[in-house]
């Protein structure tokens, strides 16, 4: 896959980030979740039942906020599309759309879509479509992810040859150590520092850059490189950061896929079945 962007570049306890001290006595996970299908149909499972939050259509260039109750999209004509309950908003026009890679990402509070402007530049703008500013530049435009931290946004290039970190302080983006090919940059530790990833087994067979229902998930650690795969027995199909630093792996099943839950210390400490009507979906969120 190689995604080339208009007017500008072509694009153990060591699997966690030091946790907050309320990591430790969190509480268990009530299985919510939300999930996205292959119609692109983005739905929220809680309490045993499901709920549509929007529906999108052919293009996979869409986002769901953490809180699970919003959603953010690109439409083919690069309208940016915020949907908060019955209310959907066009927070942004003129982006590239038809490009599936090119994903928006909503930040911790749930409050603001950040989405690839111009070029390698990276905009943020809130739900209403207002307070709209520059988070800085970088290559790594391609499924975007904030860190639960605030402070950095990743993504990988459109050759999908590295992962950039955005810092939003400076403005700046690194370089990422330890990728050379990638497909897939689902979340962040809180900190920004380590990263869940997707690396293909063959780099002739990389897709075309859209949402995938299921990976082999990595955690690599963007400062130094390392990389480990989740101590998960099973077939692993994906893996998602919390804001507290906890690790959740998803892991196939015939019947329905099962969350697992790995704690401060890299220890399983909850596991969750997933309803049947998602072993094939993409999951989007996991909600406290």
């Amino acid at each position: 896959m190689k995604i080339r962007v208009v007017a500008g570049a072509a694009l153990g306890a060591a699997l966690l980030a030091p946790a907050p001290a309320s990591a430790a006595t969190a509480p268990e996970l009530s299985g919510a979740a939300v999930y996205a299908d292959d119609g692109h149909r983005l739905a929220r499972y809680e309490g045993g039942e499901w709920s549509t939050l929007a529906k999108i259509g052919a293009l996979p260039q869409f986002a769901v906020s953490p809180d699970g109750r919003k959603a953010a999209w690109v439409t083919d004509g690069g309208d940016l599309q915020v949907k908060d309950g019955a209310k959907t908003v066009t927070a942004a026009t003129k982006l590239q759309g038809g490009t599936p890679c090119l994903t928006p990402v909503w930040s911790p509070d749930s409050t603001q879509v950040a989405y690839v402007g111009k070029g390698e530049t990276v905009m943020a703008v809130k739900a209403d479509g207002t307070g709209r500013r520059r988070l800085g530049t970088s290559k790594g435009v391609c499924h975007l992810a904030w860190a639960a931290g605030g402070r950095y946004l990743a993504g990988y290039t459109g050759e999908a040859d590295a992962v950039y970190r955005l810092d939003v302080r400076t403005g700046k983006a690194a370089r990422a150590k330890g990728v050379k090919l990638v497909t897939h940059v689902q979340s962040l530790s809180p900190n920004g520092r380590n990263a869940v990833v997707a690396v293909p087994a063959d780099p002739a067979a990389l897709g075309d850059g859209s949402w995938p229902a299921a990976f082999k998930p990595a955690v690599v650690d963007l400062v130094t490189g390392r990389k480990l795969s989740p101590a998960v027995k099973g077939r692993l199909i994906g893996a998602f950061y919390l804001a507290d630093g906890r690790l959740v792996v998803r892991v196939a099943g015939a019947a329905h896929n099962t969350l697992v839950v790995l704690d401060a210390a890299g220890k399983e400490s909850q596991r969750i079945e997933e309803p049947a009507r998602a072993r094939t979906q993409a999951l989007l969120q996991v909600l406290p």
